[in-house]
């Protein structure tokens, strides 16, 4: 049976995407000085404008402004023909004190929301991750690090990319479209910066053996692109939350992750969720693995936990198994995936899943558990 899966990817100069990274490059410093700060960090940002709002408890300082305006600057809005840079971009902060009832009604380990997350592992490649997101999130790695380090200068920071591929019998079999979008200077002719884009991009981070003579190559499809980022576009955090995680592969349990501190257990609960799902699959107990759960505020332990896999094996084993081998109190997932560090302004671009970045204690593959998951076959 032939099937389609789909992903999406925004470069950091996109303003949905740049919301992001401020709001966890924030969030980073908060954390640098008080491991125990609680935020949840929403910006908006516009031409000339970045709005930077939200709820805080915590014992730090930091200079909102200075950071925000030096993270732009590290994303690429250096230029004032851009419509939007760091070095002149005014910055508005409205933040509060958390909310008491919250604060009250939520002891120090349970959960600081009601949610619902979603982990997803497949064995069509090897990070365990949906061939399209890989290829996806790869393409805007690359056109960043083009851009950043002057080898295509032309590029400007904002830019997209979307892949689908289609599947037979549940494995990618080939590639049906890849379709980028970049912002560039306005000197570039269309035929200039396709060629870049093919040259560069695509052929260097595209496997090959998915690519035929049918599949679709779309570049800038609406032709020039030259007026991007936040002056074409406002951005706001968390509108990305597909592109973060999974693509069409897998279900979103809808919450957004930047911005957020681990005590938000839909942030930290997903990266769990992903870690078990990991896990499954690296076992070979299962081919593709969703784990659901679902969280009320201030409990300590999920209301509900399911796990799907694509293998005839006892799933009500599994999830006893599972519930032995992992603490899923809010306090177990910070303590077991180590998630007090300011580590996330890092996971903000290119997707939160299947990178390879030490930092990312999800990704790890700890053999002590693939042996305890042994008991399940």
């Amino acid at each position: 049976m032939k099937i389609i899966k789909s992903a999406e990817s925004v470069c950091q100069g996109h303003p949905d995407k740049s919301a992001d990274i401020i709001a966890d490059a924030i969030l980073d410093e908060l954390i640098i000085k008080d491991p125990y700060t609680r935020a949840s960090i929403e910006v908006l940002i516009t031409t000339g404008l970045v709005h930077v709002s939200g709820e805080l408890s915590t014992d730090a300082y930091v200079d909102i402004p200075n950071i925000a305006r030096g993270t732009l600057i590290e994303i690429g809005y250096t230029k004032p023909e851009y419509g939007f840079d760091g070095y002149t971009a005014g910055v508005i902060t409205t933040i509060s004190d958390q909310s008491p009832e919250i604060a009250l009604g939520v002891p120090s380990e349970g959960a600081g929301d009601t949610c619902i997350v979603v982990g997803y592992a497949t064995d069509e490649t090897e990070n365990y991750m949906p061939l399209p997101c890989n290829v996806a999130n790869k393409i805007t790695y690359m056109i960043d690090e083009l851009r950043k380090d002057d080898i295509v200068p032309f590029f400007r920071p904002d830019g997209k990319a979307v892949v689908v591929a289609e599947y037979e019998n549940g494995k990618p079999k080939r590639i049906d479209s890849i379709t980028v979008l970049v912002q560039h200077e306005p000197y570039v002719s269309e035929l200039e910066l396709k060629n870049a884009v093919e040259e560069n991009v695509i052929k260097k981070v595209v496997p090959p053996e998915y690519i035929d003579n049918q599949t679709k190559i779309v570049i800038n499809p609406i032709g020039r692109f030259i007026i991007g980022g936040p002056m074409a576009d406002t951005g706001l955090t968390g509108r990305k939350i597909i592109a973060d995680a999974y693509g069409t592969a897998a279900a979103s349990g809808g919450s957004a992750f930047s911005g957020k501190d681990p005590t938000k257990i839909d942030r930290s609960a997903s990266y769990m969720a992903r870690y078990i799902a990991k896990h499954i699959v690296a076992s070979g107990l299962a081919h593709e693995c969703n784990v659901e759960m679902v969280y009320v505020i201030g409990g300590d332990y999920p209301v509900s936990f399911n796990v799907k896999v694509d293998t005839e094996i006892d799933t009500q084993k599994l999830n006893k198994k599972i519930k032995e081998i992992f603490d899923l109190s809010p306090g177990g997932i910070i303590n077991r995936l180590d998630l007090r560090r300011p580590i996330y302004k890092e996971t903000s671009s290119y997707g939160h899943f299947g990178r390879s970045n030490e930092d990312f204690t999800w990704e790890q593959i700890d053999k002590n558990i693939l042996e305890e998951l042994k008991d399940v076959s």
